[in-house]
């Protein structure tokens, strides 16, 4: 299997983000997630083998799962339904969905079931998580009593910052702001109960949203290896950090051999790629039980 570093088609290009290039098409947008991987907000120089068709795919499988809960961008997401001047370009097969063009809200909706990550930082340094103060003699990974929404700035450069729900509805409103915060956590419930059946543990989550004809719709990708902590449930132990199926284990990586998380980013090793596609795969295997069709 081919990797794929950057797509190039005769469309105009919107954006390429860390993982996805977006261009337009009529309306609509195409949007295609490459084989990049970014940790610590730089894209890496390494490729990671069937990286960008596992995050669509299983967006594409959540998106469907949820739609009684929220409408999402999804117009599109089989290739073979493609539009015929798209069908030749096959290195859109897997990768690639037709969406709505929705407005972004500059927001990314997080939402956490396990004390991890930042928020484990944020409380071994005794400062709330979004505004959020949870209960003293909590261990790390250890899972809270209800899950917490702790969204964030969605940055242009640089880092996303934590904001609080009454700056959530400063920028927003309240009537907004009280949707984001249901609809996320009622996401949240229901992918967590289900992946609890397959034995992967969502340990947080992230969400994107926007408005396409005044409502309020599901945009990006949803509940991948890329805006998810995975944990296997097998080897879950509160108190220390937790073996992972998404891209923890790269930043694990990159930290240990003491990358400043300044350019220029480190090449990753033969070795580590091979271990972080294979996590990829097995997610989308265990959550959809399938073998991922490429």
């Amino acid at each position: 299997m081919e990797t794929v570093s950057q797509i190039n088609l005769p469309l105009k290009l919107k954006s390429r983000g860390k993982v996805r290039d977006i261009f337009e098409l009529d309306d609509k947008l195409v949007m295609v997630a490459t084989d990049r991987i970014s940790v610590f907000d730089q894209v890496l120089p390494s490729l990671i083998p069937f990286k960008g068709i596992v995050l669509t795919q299983l967006s594409a499988f959540w998106f469907k799962k949820t739609e009684r809960i929220i409408q999402n961008h999804v117009i599109i997401s089989n290739f073979e339904d493609f539009p015929k001047e798209l069908k030749k370009y096959d290195f859109l097969k897997g990768r690639a969905v037709i969406v709505k063009k929705a407005e972004p809200l500059p927001v990314e909706c997080i939402v956490r079931g396990y004390l991890a990550g930042s928020a484990w930082s944020n409380y071994v340094e005794n400062k709330p998580i979004s505004g959020i103060r949870l209960p003293g003699g909590l261990r790390e990974s250890e899972e809270l009593a209800e899950p917490i929404f702790t969204p964030t700035t969605k940055a242009t450069a640089g880092h996303d910052e934590e904001i609080a729900e009454e700056k959530l509805i400063n920028l927003l409103g309240k009537e907004m702001a009280d949707k984001l915060k249901e609809v996320s956590l009622k996401i949240y419930k229901t992918a967590a109960g289900e992946m609890k059946e397959k034995g992967i543990i969502v340990a947080d989550t992230k969400f994107e949203f926007g408005l396409f004809d005044e409502k309020l719709i599901l945009i990006d990708e949803l509940l991948t290896p890329d805006s998810s902590r995975f944990w296997s449930r097998d080897d879950f132990e509160a108190g220390k950090s937790q073996k992972s199926f998404d891209k923890q284990f790269v930043r694990d990586y990159v930290t240990k051999i003491g990358w400043d998380k300044e350019p220029p980013a480190p090449e990753l090793p033969k070795e580590i790629i091979e271990e972080t596609s294979e996590k990829y795969l097995e997610a989308y295997e265990r959550i959809t039980g399938k073998k991922l069709s490429t």
